[in-house]
């Protein structure tokens, strides 16, 4: 008997709530409004579960990872504990052993340095061996367990990328269930993506407030909406609608309207004159290399090359790989702190006037941001089609000001590079924006002799402008 039984139900669900709980599929993500229930009746689906194992003599396990220690705790306390008490009341006769218990320990995580990270864990305990465990979310815990996962509100977990990186190849490798829930936070997260992209595996159902109440939910819609009082949150948080935060530098439509499908791709390359950004980087942060290549007035995005804990010299060959096969006329590189180096030795080995370095202040950072938003507004800069990681690193880039009434640029660290290809992609555009320089000079062999009182100057003497590559390779 089955909590999803018409005849006896334990609880009784809407509609949408049991359209919700009987899809089966391994990979199932809701975006729910607010007030509609999504924690309910997917606590129901896991406890069902739980009782439905006990029953048949198996066992099972699940995980629910919330977006913080106090809502990991209201979901054991208020909806699993209370389900649990209220299934037991009608499988009692069907199973044995006991009832379930309910605990609170600790879930230990080891760490490369230092002490284990330690966190609160509640949890339910069946009699054959079937559990139930609440925790906050973060990379530790969704690493530690192998069972089936649910990722209550999403939206709003810190480090939703890693979160994700970490947890989905544990899920992989059997068949555990992942449940995905939430209510929309902005565009700048993983559930985002997870709700949007084409071609998923994924089971999505999607529930507004309007079509909660239509199904029986019984709220006040109009009473909801005046006490909110804020158009673009009740917009967000009950009408489902993906809101941009408006402290992005970098809006995702902005974003979306500058990718090419023919941008990022080094096979298309035209020969062209070409513009670099490089970000330097050690130990954990990301290398970035930038290439956009300029196509009658607008630059188009070559190539983007990101490192992850490469040495120096590793980081040297990249760009000295790219200097040779691209018409490269001026490279910018961050050249603040650990960059010092680096710079002076990529302009010894690739000349004075090629190589600029640029030493990061708040100022200097403006005025880079300020430069590529621009170039990307009037529609200049191509940007690769289809790239999660590089919109989230653009993206990531937040514009606040200050008690002063200073602006300031910050990365909002739930990106993969923390903005490292934002800077990089902001040096190469910046790079470009003296343009191309052409050089005149009249060539040594064709030098008109001195001329004496009765003498012309010499017929064959001219000036012209050899290709930019040439005089870039004569020194000039």
């Amino acid at each position: 008997m089955s909590a999803l039984n018409p005849i006896s139900p334990v609880v009784q669900f809407l509609p949408y709530q049991r359209a919700w709980i009987a899809d089966d599929s391994r990979f199932k993500i809701g975006m729910f409004s607010r007030q509609t229930g999504k924690t309910f009746s997917t606590c129901g689906e896991c406890v069902d579960d739980c009782f439905t194992a006990w029953k048949d003599d198996r066992k099972t396990r699940w995980v629910i990872l919330s977006r913080g220690e106090r809502q990991a705790a209201e979901a054991m306390t208020e909806v699993i504990k209370p389900f649990t008490r209220a299934f037991y009341e009608v499988y009692n006769t069907l199973v044995k052993g006991g009832e379930p218990r309910f605990e609170e320990g600790e879930f230990r995580a080891p760490q490369e340095k230092g002490p284990d990270a330690v966190y609160k864990a509640l949890e339910v305990a069946f009699p054959n061996g079937s559990r139930i465990t609440a925790l906050p979310a973060n990379p530790d815990t969704a690493r530690g367990f192998s069972a089936n996962v649910i990722l209550d509100e999403f939206a709003f977990h810190a480090k939703s990328r890693e979160i994700w990186a970490a947890l989905f190849p544990v899920i992989s490798k059997g068949r555990q269930k992942l449940r995905v829930i939430s209510t929309p936070n902005g565009k700048g997260n993983k559930f985002y993506e997870l709700m949007t992209a084409e071609g998923s595996v994924w089971s999505r159902h999607i529930v507004d407030i309007y079509e909660a109440v239509r199904q029986g939910l019984d709220r006040d819609v109009d009473m909801l909406r005046a006490g909110m009082a804020d158009e673009d949150a009740w917009a967000q948080e009950y009408e489902l609608k993906w809101l941009d935060e408006a402290s992005a530098w970098l809006d995702y439509d902005l974003i979306s309207s500058c990718e090419s499908n023919s941008a990022g791709i080094p096979d298309l390359y035209m020969g062209g004159p070409c513009f670099v950004g490089v970000d330097i980087a050690a130990r954990n942060d990301l290398f970035v290399i930038w290439v956009v290549e300029q196509v009658g007035d607008v630059l188009v995005t070559r190539e983007i090359i990101a490192r992850r804990r490469i040495s120096f010299a590793e980081q040297d060959a990249l760009l000295d790989d790219v200097m040779r096969r691209y018409r490269v006329i001026r490279v910018r590189m961050d050249q603040t702190g650990m960059g010092e180096k680096p710079f002076e030795d990529a302009k010894r080995r690739h000349g004075q006037l090629r190589v600029e370095g640029v030493l990061f202040s708040a100022a200097i950072k403006l005025g880079l941001a300020t430069s590529l938003k621009e170039s990307m507004q009037d529609r200049k800069t191509r940007i690769p089609a289809g790239d999660p990681v590089l919109r989230a690193d653009l993206h990531s880039i937040k514009s606040q000001v200050g008690i002063t009434g200073a602006r300031r640029l910050i990365a909002d660290g739930d990106s993969d590079g923390h903005a490292d290809r934002f800077w990089a992609g902001a040096l190469a555009v910046s790079a470009a924006e003296t343009g191309v320089q052409e050089f005149g000079y009249r060539g040594a062999s064709e030098a008109a002799p001195a001329e004496g009182p009765d003498e012309e100057p010499a017929a064959s003497g001219r000036w012209w402008r050899p290709p930019l590559g040439a005089a870039l390779r004569g020194g000039l």
